[in-house]
Protein backbone atom coordinates (compact mmCIF):
# COMPACT_ATOMS: atom_id res chain seq x y z
CA UNK A 1 0.00 0.00 0.00
CA UNK A 2 1.22 3.43 -0.85
CA UNK A 3 2.27 6.12 1.46
CA UNK A 4 0.13 9.18 1.77
CA UNK A 5 0.46 12.04 3.77
CA UNK A 6 -2.85 13.53 6.43
CA UNK A 7 -2.80 17.02 7.46
CA UNK A 8 -4.38 18.13 10.87
CA UNK A 9 -4.30 21.34 12.38
CA UNK A 10 -4.23 22.08 16.19
CA UNK A 11 -4.16 25.20 18.20
CA UNK A 12 -2.89 26.47 21.15
CA UNK A 13 0.04 28.56 23.01
CA UNK A 14 3.97 29.46 21.87
CA UNK A 15 5.77 30.21 24.60
CA UNK A 16 9.41 31.65 24.62
CA UNK A 17 11.26 34.33 26.25
CA UNK A 18 8.41 35.18 28.22
CA UNK A 19 6.49 36.04 25.76
CA UNK A 20 3.05 33.93 25.14
CA UNK A 21 1.38 33.87 21.17
CA UNK A 22 -1.62 31.23 20.14
CA UNK A 23 -0.58 29.83 17.36
CA UNK A 24 -1.89 26.74 14.79
CA UNK A 25 0.33 24.61 13.90
CA UNK A 26 -0.22 22.20 11.02
CA UNK A 27 0.29 18.16 12.56
CA UNK A 28 1.78 15.92 9.56
CA UNK A 29 0.78 11.90 9.37
CA UNK A 30 3.25 9.95 6.92
CA UNK A 31 1.99 6.25 6.41
CA UNK A 32 -0.55 3.62 4.99
CA UNK A 33 -3.41 2.29 6.08
CA UNK A 34 -1.15 0.34 8.88
CA UNK A 35 1.61 1.97 10.02
CA UNK A 36 2.36 5.85 10.13
CA UNK A 37 4.83 8.54 11.49
CA UNK A 38 3.80 11.99 13.18
CA UNK A 39 5.73 14.70 12.48
CA UNK A 40 5.26 17.69 15.33
CA UNK A 41 3.29 16.48 18.18
CA UNK A 42 1.63 19.64 18.62
CA UNK A 43 -1.20 20.43 21.27
CA UNK A 44 -3.78 18.06 20.96
CA UNK A 45 -2.92 14.28 21.46
CA UNK A 46 -6.29 13.13 21.89
CA UNK A 47 -6.52 14.64 18.05
CA UNK A 48 -3.55 13.19 16.86
CA UNK A 49 -4.33 9.65 17.53
CA UNK A 50 -8.36 9.80 16.83
CA UNK A 51 -6.19 10.95 12.92
CA UNK A 52 -4.23 8.06 13.53
CA UNK A 53 -7.39 5.49 13.40
CA UNK A 54 -5.51 2.80 15.19
CA UNK A 55 -2.81 2.53 13.14
CA UNK A 56 0.48 1.59 14.89
CA UNK A 57 2.39 4.59 15.66
CA UNK A 58 6.47 3.61 14.78
CA UNK A 59 7.55 7.33 15.38
CA UNK A 60 6.87 10.85 16.98
CA UNK A 61 9.11 12.85 14.73
CA UNK A 62 10.26 16.47 16.44
CA UNK A 63 11.19 19.00 13.72
CA UNK A 64 12.54 21.20 16.78
CA UNK A 65 11.95 21.63 20.15
CA UNK A 66 9.81 24.63 20.48
CA UNK A 67 7.06 23.98 22.86
CA UNK A 68 4.09 24.60 20.10
CA UNK A 69 5.46 21.64 18.30
CA UNK A 70 6.23 19.28 21.45
CA UNK A 71 3.98 19.95 24.00
CA UNK A 72 1.71 16.69 23.20
CA UNK A 73 4.52 14.57 22.52
CA UNK A 74 4.99 12.89 25.81
CA UNK A 75 0.87 11.91 26.15
CA UNK A 76 1.08 10.83 22.47
CA UNK A 77 4.31 8.60 23.02
CA UNK A 78 2.50 6.97 26.16
CA UNK A 79 -0.94 6.61 24.55
CA UNK A 80 0.85 4.89 21.22
CA UNK A 81 3.96 3.44 22.50
CA UNK A 82 6.02 5.25 19.96
CA UNK A 83 9.33 6.97 20.58
CA UNK A 84 9.81 10.71 20.51
CA UNK A 85 12.85 11.63 18.40
CA UNK A 86 14.39 14.79 18.88
CA UNK A 87 18.02 16.44 17.23
CA UNK A 88 20.17 16.32 20.84
CA UNK A 89 21.22 19.69 19.81
CA UNK A 90 17.94 21.24 20.77
CA UNK A 91 17.48 19.32 24.06
CA UNK A 92 17.95 22.31 26.02
CA UNK A 93 14.73 23.97 24.16
CA UNK A 94 13.32 20.47 25.11
CA UNK A 95 13.78 20.81 28.72
CA UNK A 96 12.06 24.24 29.23
CA UNK A 97 9.12 22.58 27.84
CA UNK A 98 9.22 18.69 29.75
CA UNK A 99 12.17 19.39 32.62
CA UNK A 100 11.11 15.41 33.71
CA UNK A 101 10.82 13.76 30.61
CA UNK A 102 13.89 13.39 28.08
CA UNK A 103 13.04 11.73 24.15
CA UNK A 104 13.59 8.46 23.24
CA UNK A 105 15.76 8.78 20.35
CA UNK A 106 18.10 11.12 18.69
CA UNK A 107 17.84 12.24 15.17
CA UNK A 108 21.41 13.04 13.23
CA UNK A 109 21.61 14.32 9.65
CA UNK A 110 21.37 11.70 6.80
CA UNK A 111 19.12 9.51 9.04
CA UNK A 112 16.87 7.59 7.22
CA UNK A 113 12.96 6.22 8.64
CA UNK A 114 11.22 3.89 6.77
CA UNK A 115 7.54 3.42 6.98
CA UNK A 116 5.15 2.61 4.89
CA UNK A 117 7.76 1.95 1.88
CA UNK A 118 8.54 5.02 1.79
CA UNK A 119 11.74 7.18 3.13
CA UNK A 120 12.07 10.22 5.18
CA UNK A 121 15.76 11.61 5.46
CA UNK A 122 16.56 13.90 8.33
CA UNK A 123 18.35 16.60 7.04
CA UNK A 124 19.77 19.26 9.87
CA UNK A 125 18.99 22.92 9.49
CA UNK A 126 19.57 24.95 12.17
CA UNK A 127 19.05 28.81 12.39
CA UNK A 128 15.46 28.35 13.58
CA UNK A 129 16.70 26.36 16.41
CA UNK A 130 19.89 24.73 16.87
CA UNK A 131 18.72 21.25 16.20
CA UNK A 132 15.95 22.10 13.58
CA UNK A 133 15.64 19.40 10.90
CA UNK A 134 13.48 18.65 7.99
CA UNK A 135 12.46 15.64 6.68
CA UNK A 136 12.44 14.59 3.03
CA UNK A 137 10.52 12.22 1.38
CA UNK A 138 11.59 12.27 -2.27
CA UNK A 139 9.16 9.37 -2.77
CA UNK A 140 6.18 12.15 -1.81
CA UNK A 141 7.87 14.54 -3.65
CA UNK A 142 7.83 16.53 -0.63
CA UNK A 143 10.00 18.16 2.08
CA UNK A 144 8.61 18.73 5.70
CA UNK A 145 10.05 21.67 6.92
CA UNK A 146 8.70 22.60 10.33
CA UNK A 147 9.97 26.33 10.79
CA UNK A 148 12.81 26.72 8.57
CA UNK A 149 11.34 27.22 5.62
CA UNK A 150 7.76 28.61 4.88
CA UNK A 151 5.51 30.42 2.00
CA UNK A 152 7.53 33.17 1.77
CA UNK A 153 10.35 33.29 3.36
CA UNK A 154 12.90 31.58 6.33
CA UNK A 155 11.16 30.96 10.19
CA UNK A 156 11.70 33.42 12.75
CA UNK A 157 15.21 34.12 14.16
CA UNK A 158 14.38 36.84 16.72
CA UNK A 159 14.39 34.89 19.95
CA UNK A 160 16.70 32.36 22.07
CA UNK A 161 18.49 29.94 20.58
CA UNK A 162 18.16 31.12 16.78
CA UNK A 163 19.98 32.89 14.29
CA UNK A 164 19.66 34.45 10.97
CA UNK A 165 22.47 33.82 8.76
CA UNK A 166 22.51 30.01 9.85
CA UNK A 167 19.19 29.37 8.53
CA UNK A 168 19.47 31.38 5.36
CA UNK A 169 22.77 29.01 5.36
CA UNK A 170 20.41 25.94 6.16
CA UNK A 171 17.55 26.88 2.96
CA UNK A 172 20.07 27.55 0.69
CA UNK A 173 22.60 24.41 0.96
CA UNK A 174 19.81 21.72 2.20
CA UNK A 175 16.52 22.47 1.11
CA UNK A 176 17.05 24.95 -2.46
CA UNK A 177 19.35 21.94 -3.69
CA UNK A 178 15.72 19.83 -3.55
CA UNK A 179 14.00 19.80 -6.92
CA UNK A 180 12.19 22.57 -7.92
CA UNK A 181 9.02 20.54 -7.91
CA UNK A 182 9.49 19.39 -3.78
CA UNK A 183 6.17 20.38 -1.78
CA UNK A 184 7.32 22.38 0.94
CA UNK A 185 4.87 20.83 4.15
CA UNK A 186 5.56 23.58 6.94
CA UNK A 187 4.90 24.12 10.78
CA UNK A 188 2.45 26.59 10.23
CA UNK A 189 0.15 28.16 7.30
CA UNK A 190 0.23 26.94 3.56
CA UNK A 191 2.24 24.63 1.75
CA UNK A 192 4.89 25.85 -0.79
CA UNK A 193 6.99 24.48 -3.27
CA UNK A 194 10.94 24.94 -3.28
CA UNK A 195 10.74 26.17 -6.60
CA UNK A 196 8.59 29.15 -5.50
CA UNK A 197 10.70 30.06 -2.64
CA UNK A 198 13.83 29.98 -4.62
CA UNK A 199 14.16 32.64 -6.48
CA UNK A 200 13.68 34.93 -3.10
CA UNK A 201 16.99 34.07 -1.43
CA UNK A 202 18.40 37.44 -2.11
CA UNK A 203 15.23 39.12 -1.19
CA UNK A 204 15.07 37.50 2.54
CA UNK A 205 18.97 38.60 2.74
CA UNK A 206 18.70 41.46 1.73
CA UNK A 207 15.66 42.84 4.34
CA UNK A 208 17.36 40.42 6.98
CA UNK A 209 13.90 38.59 7.22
Amino acid sequence: MTARIDHLVTSGTFALDGGEWDVDNNVWIVGDDTEAVVIDAAHDAAAIEAALGGRTLRAIICTHAHNDHIDAAPALAEATGAPVLLHPDDLPLWKQTHPDRVPDGELADGQEIQVAGTTLTVLHTPGHAPGAVCLYAPGLSTVFTGDTLFQGGPGATGRSFSHFPTIVDSIRDRLLALPSETAVRTGHGDATTIGAEAPHLDEWIARGH
